[in-house]
This record gives structure tokens, sequence and C-alpha cells, in this order.
């Protein structure tokens, strides 16, 4: 229920942000991430919070936290990691990161895991919407993230 908790109070700092700027002079980036991981042929509902700090208009750092309730035979993934991000000038947004993958159930344990990424920014009003897709590499696997970002610049 943590989780659930967090992504809410992030929606609501979202929408009662009123420092809204033009993506390109914005310089956070926090955002909600709702999609699915298909991974050893299994695909589940992910969802997660993220955020990127803006260095300027080509490059950005950020974080993501992601869970996956039922992923891994029920037992919950959550997924943690670091990214740096290259802005295209045509809106496409480039990341490459390395974290790790904690796996709940009766034997937990975690994993390295390095991620490549690629959305694409569509701006409306004060919002950025941005379908998403990533490939994670955890040991000799792979798993495949895609959904769409909520961004809220300031």
């Amino acid at each position: 229920m943590k989780p659930i908790t967090t992504l809410l109070m992030s929606a609501g700092l979202l929408l009662a942000s009123n420092q809204a700027l033009a993506a390109s002079e914005a310089h956070h980036l926090p955002g909600i991430f709702v999609g699915y991981t298909n991974a050893e042929d299994e695909t589940e509902f992910t969802y997660g919070i993220e955020y990127e700090y803006k260095i300027n208009s080509d490059w950005g750092v950020g974080a993501i936290y992601e869970k996956t309730d039922d992923a891994h035979h029920g037992d919950g993934v959550t997924v943690k990691l670091a990214q740096v991000f290259y802005h295209t000038p045509l809106h496409i947004r480039l990341g490459l990161g390395f974290g790790e993958e904690k796996i709940g159930g009766d034997h937990p344990h975690t994993e390295d895991l390095y991620r490549v990424s690629a959305s694409y920014e569509y701006h409306v009003g004060d919002f950025a919407i941005e379908p998403t897709l990533a490939i994670d590499f955890i040991d000799s696997e792979k798993a495949y993230v895609f959904g769409l970002a909520f961004v809220r610049p300031f």
C-alpha cells in the first residue's frame, strides 16, 4: 500500500505546482509512470515515479522508482535506478541507467540492472505526456517496460 500512497502524493504535488514553465526552460521534471513490464513471457502492470533534473537543453540526470506487484510469479519486483538522459531536438529523450531490481517473496534478493530507454515528449499545456519504452538487462535476461509518463515541468 505504501507505493500507492507515494504515487498519490506525487500526483497531488504535480497538480498543485503553480510554477509551470515552458518545457525548454524547466529544470525539474517530476513524473508518474503507468505501464507494463514484460519478462519471461509474463506481462504485468507497472507503476512508479520518476524525477529528472535537466542540466541544459540537451542533458539531464534522474532517478526512477517502479513497482510491479505481480511480477516474478506474484512475488513482486521493485526497480530503483539512476539515469542520464539526452534530449534530441526532435523531442525524443534517450536514457542510460544503472540500478537494482529487488524481488520479493519467501526468498527476496537483489540484482544489478542496466537500462536503456527512449521516450517521446508531447507537451499539453503545463504537462508533458511521454510514451516510453525501456529495456532492462538483469544478468543474462531482459525485461521490456512500456507505458506513459505524465510529467509536470517546473
